[in-house]
């Protein structure tokens, strides 16, 4: 069975810094990229930043030079670095971290930015 912690969440003001990691346990296997998604309240689910095995890294234009993904693969953990943060960068974010024919998602870390 594998799974997937989120952490790190938390309040923060703007213009302030936050590092999420997702950790996965269990039966890791294969080539997989993980991602970081948000989810803000009234809004869909939608991909924030992705990494493969080989460490190339995607972004989402509205977070692009200020977060930063990584991933130590020895720990199974996958980070999000996340600078300058704004207000509308307040969601629940999520890992999803596929295995195999399967994805499996954290529970979630709330970051929420306010002043």
């Amino acid at each position: 069975q594998v799974q997937v912690v989120e952490s790190g969440g938390g309040l923060v003001h703007p213009g302030g810094s936050l590092r999420l990691s997702c950790a996965a346990s269990g039966r890791i296997f294969g080539v997989n990229t993980v991602g970081w998604y948000r989810q803000a309240p009234g809004k869909q689910r939608e991909l924030v930043a992705s990494i493969t095995s080989g460490g190339a890294t995607n972004y989402a234009d509205t977070v692009l030079g200020r977060f930063t993904i990584s991933r130590d693969i020895y720990k199974k953990t996958v980070y999000l670095q996340m600078n300058s943060l704004k207000p509308e960068d307040t969601a629940v974010y999520y890992c999803n971290w596929p295995v195999g024919t399967r994805a499996y998602w954290g529970q979630g870390t709330q970051v929420t930015v306010s002043s």
